[in-house]
């Protein structure tokens, strides 16, 4: 069975970091998600294209894109078996060249042998004679190619002065490969906005961002910790895009992936927060502050066997590799998959947006920024609102509304019917749950509920709740369903037996006649 095809969103990342950044085929599909031999396919796919720089040619829709790379299948020729590479060769052009990938000593490879062995084949057997090479190399970091990020271990209790409550605060870590200039702070939370925001701060700090960001496995950051594929979280991809870098998780269970880290997080437990365990703390700015004033005093301290220091190193070694900050920090974003409902909105958080009635029942995306939403159809924005945090209510753009009812899979027409087929009281349920809405439309979720519920409740049942909602002025769809759910439609009714005013007669009730002789007197 064939492999199912990446988003052409995810492939314009794939060309974004080969074409734009310059990384190997192994970090992007490490970032991506994706085999390395895809990485490689959808590279070779691209340049065969004609393109191959980024960004790609200005209004390049995803469908054009698609034509592009995805040309129709040519039968292919077998070739022939060749000589076997020279694998110490390649090992070491690989060890002493920082951008020397397989996949160029590959081309260069069959440039010198036409009917050599096929790139997959190459590469299995470098693989097999790797592991025949009973060697451990030590990891070379370049200047800002890399910056580790992670939590440590340890918390700091802080204390409520207002009402005694002990909380404890995480420590966030990042560190630069080349000269383990360290950066540290207190958050509240490890979520995935605490997550982003200590990201920022950092790339701040460093007054640049690394090439590479290298996190743990952690679930804020990284939706799917598979061993062999772990799958970024939209916003933490989005922050990567913005600022010009590219995420590669370390891989599970393999510390020395991020090794700088974890002495980095050792570090900061040592020299920092071993410090402070004295020290009462009472917010999380003065626990903030106090981090600060001995992150100066750790970066400046001398190493054991270098004579000098991590701030030294920074300055005259990493700073001037690192790639410049956008003009504004990144906004903090989440996305959510949604569906288009018959009422042409969709639900986020709550509350429901609108979008154009052309796209009901298909399956788009929300990006959530912290004032406005975004809905997204195959890379294409169809849809902008004012964030709204009132559970329950519609934004609704009126161009975004059909000219004719009829235009929609279901109208104010049919609703009425399916309800007179049922029973009258249903019928008249449903009309007034139209009528009470600004627009007609916005009553379709709910009276698609209540028609439902006859499925579930039978018909019958749904006729006597009707009748008596309506008769007691409670057309909604959760007074519907709960009094089916409750029993209470099987209830009778009870008519309200209100006396006649001033029906009955008493000696000192004085009627017309008194007042009309006080007039004619």
């Amino acid at each position: 069975m064939p492999a199912r095809r990446l988003s052409m969103r995810k492939i314009r990342e794939v060309l974004r970091l080969k074409f734009g950044l310059g990384l190997k085929d192994r970090q992007i599909a490490r970032s991506c998600s994706i085999p390395r031999s895809s990485v490689a396919n959808y590279v070779f796919r691209a340049r065969q294209a004609g393109l191959h720089t980024w960004p790609l040619v200005p209004d390049l829709e995803d469908e054009a894109l698609e034509e592009l790379l995805f040309p129709p299948v040519v039968t292919k020729i077998p070739i022939p078996k060749a000589a076997t590479p020279d694998f110490v060769w390649i090992h070491e052009q690989l060890r002493r060249h920082k951008h020397v990938t397989l996949q160029l000593l590959w081309d260069e490879y069959k440039e010198a042998n036409p009917e050599g062995y096929q790139y997959s084949q190459y590469c299995e057997l470098y693989r097999r004679w790797m592991r025949k090479v009973d060697v451990v190399l030590r990891q070379e970091h370049h200047a800002g190619e890399k910056m580790f990020v992670d939590h440590a271990g340890q918390t700091v209790p802080i204390i409520n002065q207002e009402t005694g409550e002990v909380r404890q605060a995480s420590i966030f870590v990042a560190v630069l490969g080349a000269s383990n200039y360290t950066y540290a702070e207190a958050t509240w939370k490890r979520d995935l906005v605490s997550w982003i925001g200590s990201h920022n701060r950092a790339a701040e700090f460093y007054g640049g961002i690394s090439t590479v960001t290298v996190p743990d496995n952690w679930k804020t950051g990284i939706n799917d910790p598979c061993y062999y594929e772990p799958d970024l979280n939209p916003t933490y991809r989005d922050w990567a895009a913005h600022y010009g870098t590219v995420v590669i998780p370390a891989r599970v269970r393999k510390p020395r992936d991020k090794a700088k880290v974890e002495a980095g997080v050792l570090i900061v437990e040592r020299w920092i927060l071993a410090a402070l365990r004295h020290r009462t703390f009472f917010s999380l700015a003065e626990l903030n502050e106090a981090i600060r004033t001995l992150l100066v005093r750790l970066n400046n301290r001398k190493f054991r066997k270098l004579d000098t220091t991590r701030a030294k190193l920074f300055e005259s070694l990493e700073k001037p590799m690192l790639k410049p900050l956008p003009s504004e920090p990144f906004p903090f974003v989440r996305w959510k998959t949604v569906r288009v409902n018959i009422d042409y909105h969709v639900e986020i958080e709550g509350h429901y947006y609108s979008v154009p009635y052309q796209y009901v029942h298909e399956e788009v995306e929300a990006r959530i920024l912290e004032t406005s939403i975004e809905i997204i159809r195959k890379g294409h924005r169809i849809a902008t609102h004012v964030r709204s945090n009132i559970a329950g209510k519609h934004s609704t753009l009126s161009e975004h509304r059909p000219k004719k009812h009829q235009d929609l899979e279901w109208t104010i027409a049919r609703f009425t019917e399916k309800g007179r087929a049922i029973g009258p009281s249903t019928a008249t349920l449903l009309e007034r749950i139209m009528k009470s809405r600004k627009h007609p439309e916005l009553g379709y979720r709910s009276c698609l509920g209540v028609l439902r519920l006859g499925n579930r409740y039978t018909n019958e049942r749904l006729e006597a709740a009707c009748h008596r909602a309506v008769a007691m002025n409670a057309c909604s769809y959760r007074s519907i369903k709960s009094m089916l759910a409750t029993g209470f439609d099987r209830q009778p009714l009870e008519e309200p037996d209100i006396p006649a005013a001033h029906q009955e007669i008493h000696a000192n009730v004085r009627g017309a006649s008194y007042y009309g002789k006080e007039a004619e007197a």
